[in-house]
């Protein structure tokens, strides 16, 4: 099942209050937002605005406490948690600031994890397809290498690979170049951009302003709730970037 109308996701009155002692902390106050199939969206905010919790309702990682959240047109904040585990599984491509590659294991098997954790059996070839997917990054002869043997970017394209190895309907990535040296992060950009330019569904939490110039869309959080969200006018293109260096 899609999203009738072309929304990935689809968000409206989203709430999370926790309660720390006697005390009510309402970290998310009514937020109302859609990301349409094939957007590049980024997610801003200081510190304690709300993007971590939203990242993690967004992700099926928590509940809300009130609203109603539609994934690829499927009701997820009523699920129950092996129905919800299933739909995260399937529909989101996580990409995390520290990368969470196995260490012992082969940038390969690392891709491929998530295909064995698949319960609709639909994937025959999971090697050909976490192969695939190590192409799509630029690794395709790195397929063997450890995480050790890889450089911070490289680390970070193989947990790119691992997201889109489901092929879902949303890679959702958690402060993506919080670990990278500036080049680099313009590199693992340039990659999202492209991806992006594929097809794929790409929404972005950082607290970086120029990392959220490479949307196309930014949604600015402060205490809780959305106060900005306008496209990016003033967009930077990675490639454009990387070229003029190679040529100074």
């Amino acid at each position: 099942m899609t999203a009738p109308n072309g929304n990935v996701l689809r968000v409206r009155g989203l709430t999370r209050v926790y309660t720390v002692g006697r005390t009510e902390v309402r970290a998310l106050q009514g937020i109302d937002l859609d990301v349409r199939r094939g957007e590049m969206v980024a997610i801003t905010g200081a510190s304690g605005s709300g993007k971590s919790t939203l990242l993690h309702l967004l992700g099926c990682l928590d509940r809300p406490t009130s609203g109603t959240y539609e994934l690829d047109g499927i009701r997820v904040d009523t699920l129950g948690a092996n129905e919800l585990a299933d739909v995260r599984n399937r529909k989101i491509g996580f990409v995390f600031q520290g990368f969470n590659l196995l260490a012992r294991t082969s940038a390969l098997d690392n891709v491929e994890l998530p295909l064995l954790y698949d319960r609709s059996g639909t994937t025959l070839d999971t090697r050909a397809r976490a192969g695939h997917a190590l192409e799509q990054v630029g690794l395709a002869d790195r397929m063997d290498h450890l995480p050790s043997e890889l450089s911070g970017g490289q680390q970070q394209r193989v947990a790119i690979a691992r997201a889109l190895v489901t092929r879902p309907a949303l890679l959702l990535a958690d402060e993506p170049t919080g670990a990278l040296d500036s080049r680099t992060t313009v590199e693992i950009m340039e990659l999202f951009q492209t991806l992006n330019e594929q097809g794929n569904t790409v929404l972005i939490v950082t607290h970086e302003r120029d990392v959220s110039r490479h949307a196309r869309r930014i949604v600015e959080l402060c205490d809780g709730r959305v106060i900005h969200d306008e496209p990016v006018l003033d967009r930077l293109i990675a490639g454009r970037a990387l070229a003029r260096e190679e040529v100074a």
